[in-house]
């Protein structure tokens, strides 16, 4: 075989070995918060708001045929003054009376503590993708939302081995949380049109990064196919 078909033999083993599974699968969905989605927020990714039909449609096909759905949002607390904050969100910290908001200055975006509701800077996922009672929203200080939390014991519990990954920022919580999930032997799939960021050319990038090492690449349609819709 030459590289290519090296290369085409790979994934389909990988296709074949990730396959959303009913009992084995959960959807994630990472961060579509109103401090990441909504138009005017500080830390706003204006590409999140196209992505919102895509997963409404894999929300609503895994609910349709009782498989999980996980929510995950970030959250920073004064309490814990992490880096995630200072220097790198200085978005997160807490807004000065007086003094600049928005990008690069302190917004209070998605702080703990904010009355729920409390505009564009709310850490609570948007109302387009609101969470069930029964569903299980994990609240992470870190973009890696394994790190420090109980995904890990809950997945398990409910018997799944495989993630189908969609959200905000495919950079950011979406890859550190994709990484940290392969990492601890999740088959993963990748939802490519379920996914974004500021810059399309980081989102193309850390697709063809996993692809290589570390997740199935799929689109929503594709999967919508495999579970029978």
């Amino acid at each position: 075989m030459n590289v290519d078909d090296l290369r085409q033999a790979k994934l389909d083993r990988i296709d074949r070995s990730h396959k959303v599974t009913a009992g084995k699968t959960a959807l994630l969905v990472i961060d579509m918060q109103h401090g990441f989605v909504d138009e005017g927020a500080s830390l706003e990714v204006p590409a999140a708001r196209e992505i919102i039909p895509n997963i409404q449609s894999l929300v609503e096909a895994f609910r349709a045929v009782s498989m999980p759905v996980v929510f995950t949002e970030f959250v920073y607390a004064d309490t814990i003054p992490c880096l995630r904050g200072d220097p790198f969100g200085p978005e997160h910290l807490a807004a000065v009376p007086g003094a600049d908001t928005g990008f690069g200055h302190p917004s209070n975006n998605c702080k703990i503590g904010l009355e729920a509701g409390t505009g564009v800077e709310s850490a609570a996922t948007i109302d387009a993708l609101m969470p069930l009672e029964s569903e299980l929203v994990i609240q992470g200080h870190t973009y890696d939302k394994f790190y420090g939390t109980h995904l890990d014991l809950a997945l398990r519990s409910l018997g799944v081995d495989r993630l189908v990954i969609t959200g905000v920022t495919t950079d950011c919580c979406v890859n550190s949380t994709l990484i940290s999930g392969s990492t601890r032997n999740y088959r993963v799939t990748a939802v490519s049109d379920g996914m974004a960021t500021i810059h399309d050319h980081i989102h193309q990038a850390c697709l063809q990064i996993w692809e290589n090492k570390f997740a199935r690449i799929r689109t929503t349609a594709e999967l919508l196919s495999e579970l029978g819709n």
